[in-house]
């Protein structure tokens, strides 16, 4: 086995483990795993050893790894930041996409997407701990703006995703997380139809899990520290 096999084999393992361990049914947690910066090469030995869904922050070097795997049957996800300009590829060439922060994404991502590709799987990003630095919608800006989207042609909307502030203090940890389902628990109440919270990562997958997550993006543990020169 690769490395990379290796490394798929103890995440799944981490995820079945934070499973039972919160009393949640075997199973019910997708892993992502999160390429940016890695070569093709790494890709096709993950998709080698039965990993299928694929996460990417930079659409030019996701869109270049979209093309490359068309004759495989991966699903790619953008999970980075979203600039205007650079809508029609993502609507064009993704299956999910993590990060809609605003209204103004989600109708062009609308406009631009296909339709024989079918809908293009949408969640909200939420600036759940509120840092200035961090992209996401307010947790108060969340239900008109997932209103809306759900009324959109041609996207599905799925969940919400986060990406909290960074601590190793487990109840910290904890509170985005638990803030984030709450939120989640009640845009169902207000009749949406949502099946997906996408939180935790390498770090903090089993604190994600443990307060309902259902989709879990891990780069580093699979695929080894990013290179970003």
């Amino acid at each position: 086995m690769s490395v990379i096999a290796d490394n798929l084999q103890a995440i799944r393992k981490r995820i079945a483990d934070a499973e039972k361990a919160s009393g949640r049914l075997a199973g019910c947690v997708n892993l992502l795993a999160v390429s940016k910066t890695k070569p093709m090469a790494d890709v096709l030995a993950a998709y080698a050893a039965g990993q299928h869904a694929f996460g990417e922050n930079y659409v030019q070097e996701g869109l270049e790894k979209c093309l490359a795997s068309r004759h495989l049957s991966l699903e790619w996800h953008f999970i980075g930041p979203l600039q205007s300009n650079k809508t029609r590829w993502v609507a064009e060439h993704f299956s999910w996409v993590h990060s809609v922060d605003r209204m103004k994404t989600a109708e062009r991502l609308a406009q631009q997407r296909p339709p024989e590709l079918g809908p293009l799987n949408v969640c909200v990003q939420v600036n759940i701990s509120g840092e200035t630095n961090k992209s996401g919608c307010q947790p108060a800006e969340a239900h008109k703006l997932c209103q809306a989207i759900s009324e959109l042609p041609n996207l599905r909307l799925r969940g919400l995703m986060t990406i909290p502030e960074a601590t190793d203090d487990f109840f910290r940890q904890r509170q985005p997380f638990r803030a984030l389902r709450l939120l989640f628990a009640e845009l169902e109440a207000q009749g949406l139809a949502l099946d997906t919270l996408s939180m935790g990562m390498t770090h903090d997958l089993e604190v994600a899990i443990g307060a309902g997550a259902t989709l879990v993006r891990i780069g580093t543990a699979i695929f080894g520290e990013r290179n970003y020169a």
